[in-house]
């Protein structure tokens, strides 16, 4: 029975639709091992990281937390530096281990809906995209990839998902996106796009049109099935 629902579920995305991704909390659970760079991180220079200090993180920009965490008066140039410490810290803990960290379901979700476009939208930084993508073979699913230094404005501001929309030749209506924070579901919401929550951060997150636990849940593939193209 579970066979034949799943069948039932294959390839119902209607034609027109595009799919983009978060990364972090979406693409990869790795919200657990950014909070332990970033104490490994702060500890090299004398910072004790409260859990509000891990809490603040979610779905900003390297260069916002470093400053929130160093000082907002960092040169642009120290501020790029030491974001990069932290995520050679956060990959050298993941490296060969990036497989344990995807979201339950969604390299089987991906599969399912590889005809329909797909993209990547993150505000994390180019090599952790670039790194995650290939460590777990994932690639050659999505036709368009951008970070956060790509655009000028980070999540919340919808300045990553126009470009994104814009590479893949989707309006931004007909784009449904994944996102599991409130900032990036308000920077998908800003480019007047449809959201699906991950809560694998926030189990609340208003503004998505429906919140599950992974890409297991049924019903997300329910909800889209009945969506379609706005025009």
């Amino acid at each position: 029975m579970c066979d034949s629902l799943q069948l039932s579920l294959d390839n119902r995305l209607a034609p027109g639709l595009a799919l983009i991704f978060d990364m972090d909390g979406v693409v990869l659970d790795s919200s657990g091992m950014h909070g332990e760079a970033w104490t490994a991180f702060n500890r090299q220079f004398g910072l004790d990281t409260s859990e509000a200090m891990l809490q603040s993180m979610y779905g900003r920009r390297n260069d916002e937390i470093v400053r929130h965490f160093c000082g907002e008066d960092l040169p642009a140039a120290e501020v790029a530096a030491l974001g990069a410490a932290k995520e050679r810290l956060f990959r050298a803990a993941i490296a060969g281990r990036v497989e344990e960290f995807l979201t339950p379901g969604l390299r089987a979700f991906l599969e399912r809906h590889r005809e329909a476009p797909m993209a990547v939208a993150s505000n994390a930084e180019r090599d952790n995209v670039r790194f995650i993508l290939e460590e777990a073979k994932l690639t050659p699913y999505f036709r368009a990839v951008v970070d956060g230094y790509q655009v000028e404005r980070p999540k919340p501001f919808p300045d990553i998902y126009l470009r994104t929309a814009e590479l893949l030749g989707t309006p931004p209506a007909d784009c449904i996106v994944f996102e599991d924070s409130h900032t990036g579901v308000q920077a998908a919401r800003a480019a007047g796009m449809r959201v699906a929550g991950i809560g694998s951060t926030d189990a609340e997150l208003p503004g998505a049109a429906l919140t599950v636990g992974s890409f297991l849940d049924p019903e997300l593939e329910i909800w889209l099935q009945a969506q379609s193209r706005a025009v």
